[in-house]
């Protein structure tokens, strides 16, 4: 049985074209939270209980966020029949900086954290979305990943340009970019003249990386990202020891 969930919610389009999609050859359900949840990263829900509605068929909300959802699914509502868990599709790209504030790539990260073959799919469009070819997309790689399996300790995250399938050039697998925004805060006094703030920060470009997931959605590709939970910088191991190896607390 495949897990589907998402962050935007258990009426977002996303989830529903994503369902119809994979279940025509797949076993699969819905279990997702009961409103949108964007940007909540890895948020457990620790300190009240959680409560499971039924809506319809394969459709289950949850009151909590995408990461108790894939939890609740694997180890209670269906525990032991989870072969595989899809997170998505994502309203807007979830690319470069932004996958860790991601609640759709958190939700495949816990599927990685409990042994599943886990992937996450984005539509990179900010409105009129054409969620019929990011289904489509997912289905074929479903297809892949529950054949030949993925490598130990990696999820995908999958990117896909906002255009109609036959217009898509192709695959590309990518590391994470790097974006520039611009740092705005918004403040503004409530009607009883206190304080309060929006974080308003935009995107105004990113850099320009070869093999990127930014540069290959830009132009036109999927782009297939393979990400890992050791958040260990290996590469600066030696120079700390260097640093802070012979330092002596006192």
């Amino acid at each position: 049985m495949i897990l589907i969930t998402n962050d935007d919610g258990i009426q977002s389009d996303g989830i529903k074209v994503l369902y119809e999609e994979i279940k025509k050859k797949h076993r699969c359900v819905v279990v997702a939270p009961d409103r949108e949840r964007s940007a909540v990263s890895r948020a457990l829900t620790l300190y009240r209980p959680l409560r499971v509605e039924r809506i319809n068929g394969d459709f289950y909300s949850v009151d909590g966020t995408p990461t108790d959802c894939v939890n609740l699914a694997v180890n209670g509502l269906f525990k032991g029949k989870i072969k595989m868990v899809v997170s998505g599709i994502n309203k807007g790209p979830n690319m470069a900086e932004d996958i860790t504030y991601s609640g759709t790539v958190s939700a495949a990260m816990e599927g990685l954290l409990l042994g599943i073959p886990s992937i996450a799919v984005s539509c990179a469009s900010k409105s009129d979305f054409l969620f019929e070819s990011s289904a489509r997309v997912a289905s074929s790689i479903v297809d892949i990943v529950l054949r030949r399996g993925l490598p130990q300790d990696t999820l995908l995250n999958i990117n896909v340009p906002n255009k109609p399938f036959n217009e898509l050039k192709g695959i590309k697998i990518t590391r994470m970019g790097k974006k520039k925004y611009s740092d705005t805060i918004i403040e503004k006094l409530d009607p009883r003249g206190k304080k309060y703030y929006w974080l308003a920060g935009e995107e105004i470009g990113y850099e320009p990386l070869e093999n990127t997931d930014l540069e290959a959605v830009y132009n036109g590709y999927v782009s297939i990202t393979p990400i890992h939970l050791d958040l260990t910088n290996y590469s600066v191991i030696d120079i700390l020891n260097k640093d802070f190896g012979k330092f002596k607390l006192s």
